[in-house]
């Protein structure tokens, strides 16, 4: 029992060892369903990785992504906010460019009678050091009658 509980200690701390945790926030202009009713997006995100090898990360992603209405003949639409809980994958392509992709659930926020959805975004990263990297993303919430997605740039911030 003693040994088994020394190696599963050790185990532990190998896998919070390798561990990365990094933090930023995305500036996103509206596509496709959204583009009409909506100005921009912001969101924040976090991401907990774990490194498999030296090209392939995985872990969990998770943020705040709002889309602020936009006033059309007078009448104006309200914000749409979501949380986005979702597994994350990054591969290494070089030294400086990483692919990624997160893909999970959006729980809705606001207004009333957003339910969230399906959440899904590809990403390409640029590592400009260690601690920071830049993305352009394709990020996407399939809701019941439509899906909000956006374009957007970010900033991520490794902690």
């Amino acid at each position: 029992m003693k040994k088994f509980l020394l190696l599963a200690s050790f185990l532990a701390l190998g896998f919070t060892a390798n561990a990365q945790f990094s933090a930023g926030a995305t500036f996103g202009l509206p596509v496709g369903d959204a583009d009409n009713g909506y100005t921009f997006a912001l969101g924040l995100d976090a991401n907990y990785m774990f490194e498999s090898d030296s090209a392939f990360k995985y872990g969990v992603a998770a943020g705040f992504l709002t889309y602020f209405g936009d006033e059309i003949a007078g009448f104006e639409i309200d914000n749409a906010s979501f949380l986005p809980i979702a597994a994350a994958g990054r591969y290494g392509i070089s030294d400086k460019f990483t692919l990624g992709a997160d893909i999970g659930y959006a729980i809705g926020l606001s207004p009333d009678g957003n339910d969230g959805g399906f959440y899904y975004r590809p990403m390409l990263i640029y590592g400009l050091n260690e601690r920071i990297s830049f993305n352009l993303s394709y990020s996407g919430v399939s809701v019941d009658g439509g899906t909000f997605s956006n374009i957007g740039l970010g900033v991520m911030f490794n902690l």
